[in-house]
């Protein structure tokens, strides 16, 4: 449940019009084309990076004013060429898995990594059989979304003033970046969010699919700013009212998103507003709260991807608190609704790593990465590999953390902000400066307990204990449960010459979650060993 956010240059999003960050998107006409590696988008988040099958759009020709398919082979060899080269220069894996690295990170590319669903909205994706003038968002409530995309650019062909259509186009362009990892999405939406409000300025579906799209690259206060602006339209917007939370969130104002969160609850309580209620609540160390919260969502929950998305939301949370059969009956019932579903398969992996059964820990992480190779569980990965410590462990954990690297490259080349994926990975696994670096832009822009805890360990790892002490201190403030910034606390403490307090953070991490990280709970151990 921990969001994870990115980017080295400060969006100037409280200036941004609907027209603006249209940087390296074609036409207004190209939102609307087929997917530009040819392929059609996967139905759900648990089928996200699946080989897609060959598409075709047979909408037939374009009207004057309706939509062309132009530049989309463009983009497609454009990343594909990005691939290549980023693999020549930072991967010396064997030509087998070379051949692997390039094709899974053609399809990882994806700001996806607010791990609240920032943008599902509880909802899987949709099949639109026939979409009439003015569109509702709601039809990308179920079915398959690449049907709902086809059907929606055929429509706008012969209907291109349909300000609702557009809308809709947009929002379905978001959920297929992140549910596919096609960060290439992210112009076309914005392209036809645009040409939604030019068609009809201020409507509400149209902004806060631009809050949508803000979120999903990270740019947390131009997502404030727009569920803002659509609320002011419609105050009881689903979408604007989650959107705001998470912005809130993201930007470190956890007073303001709890009020943010009542008001949500109080008028359109259901999934997506509870999984966000629940993780504020989880931030304050208030976890029964929380898990109270997301059993209530659970309860309402009818929707195979629902069901997926809150049990696992559960699995997580049971995770943190070191409750680890309880977090595999969750996963199991996560993946029962859905075996594919990748974040279960992710949890359900990490929780064998914290009980010990290592094999299926890695079988269970290398299926993930297979499919989505996103930064924290490659590094997850690594790590398991350092630990298990077999012959070749060491160049696979290497692997790893290159594709981390080259999956940052590639994020920063679409524009996605990385920042704090850069901090986390270089600090452990790569280069200290550049963690330091990145630690401190994201800090520049905004203050939360994850970047407070990645600025205090890219400090430590550089060397600069004294400066690290506040920020690792801020990290544990809220009362937010996490093993891994007690564990940066105790060691931070230790290296400040504070030995009984080094050791009590060490302490209430290991005792919090023993297998919270297959290294850093290993460091922990060792550390108290050599305390005592």
């Amino acid at each position: 449940m921990s969001p994870r956010t990115n980017d080295n240059a400060t969006p100037d999003a409280d200036k941004a019009t609907p027209e603006e960050n249209t940087a390296g998107a074609g036409p207004a006409e190209d939102a609307v084309d087929t997917p530009p590696d040819g392929g059609t988008p996967d139905a759900t988040p648990a089928e996200g990076a699946r080989a897609a099958a060959p598409a075709e759009d047979t909408a037939g020709e374009d009207g004057a004013d309706g939509p062309s398919d132009s530049g989309t082979s463009d983009a497609g060899d454009e990343r594909v060429a990005a691939v290549r080269r980023l693999s020549r220069s930072q991967c010396r894996w064997r030509a087998a898995q070379l051949g692997f690295c390039a094709a899974a990170l053609a399809v990882a590319m994806t700001a996806g990594a607010v791990v609240l669903g920032a943008l599902r909205d509880g909802a899987t994706t949709p099949a639109v059989a026939a979409v009439s003038n003015g569109v509702s968002p709601q039809l990308l409530a179920s079915g398959d979304l690449d049907a709902s995309i086809l059907s929606l650019q055929a429509h706008l062909r012969t209907q291109p003033q349909d300000f609702g259509g557009w809308a809709t186009l947009g929002l379905a362009y978001v959920e297929q970046a992140r549910t596919k990892g096609d960060p290439s999405r992210y112009p076309q939406a914005q392209e036809a969010l645009n040409r939604s409000l030019k068609l009809r300025p201020d409507y509400d579906p149209a902004l806060a699919g631009r809050a949508a799209l803000a979120a999903a690259r990270h740019e947390f206060a131009g997502a404030l700013k727009y569920a803002d602006l659509a609320l002011k339209q419609n105050p009881y917007s689903e979408r604007a009212l989650s959107s705001r939370i998470d912005a809130l969130v993201e930007l470190g104002r956890y007073d303001e998103a709890s009020k943010a969160a009542d008001l949500a609850d109080s008028r359109r309580p259901g999934v997506p507003v509870f999984t966000r209620y629940a993780y504020v609540h989880e931030l304050r160390g208030d976890v029964k709260t929380a898990q109270r919260v997301l059993k209530q969502a659970l309860d309402t929950a009818t929707s195979r991807g629902d069901i997926s998305y809150v049990t696992s939301a559960l699995g997580q949370l049971a995770w943190n608190q070191g409750d680890y059969h309880a977090a595999l009956a969750y996963y199991a019932r996560a993946l029962a609704a859905d075996d594919n579903y990748l974040p279960a398969l992710e949890g359900r992996a990490r929780t064998q790593a914290a009980l010990g059964d290592r094999a299926a820990a890695i079988k269970g992480m290398e299926l993930v990465v297979q499919r989505y190779p996103l930064p924290q569980p490659l590094v997850e990965l690594g790590e398991l590999y350092e630990a298990r410590g077999a012959a070749g462990d060491e160049r696979k954990a290497h692997d790893q953390y290159k594709l981390v690297n080259a999956w940052i490259a590639l994020a920063h080349a679409y524009g996605v902000n990385a920042d704090l994926d850069t901090a986390l990975a270089a600090a452990d696994h790569g280069d200290h400066k550049a963690a330091l670096t990145a630690a401190r832009a994201e800090w520049a822009r905004r203050h939360t307990v994850h970047t407070a805890d990645a600025l205090g360990w890219a400090l430590h790892v550089s060397g600069r204990d004294a400066e690290a002490l506040p920020y690792a201190r801020r990290a544990t403030a809220t009362g937010y449960r996490n093993a891994s910034f007690l564990y940066h606390l105790g060691v931070i403490e230790r290296a400040n010459g504070h030995a009984d307090k080094g050791r009590s953070a060490l302490k209430a991490a290991l005792d919090l979650n023993p297998g919270f990280s297959p290294l850093g709970a290993r460091e922990a151990r060792k550390a108290l060993g050599a305390s005592k």
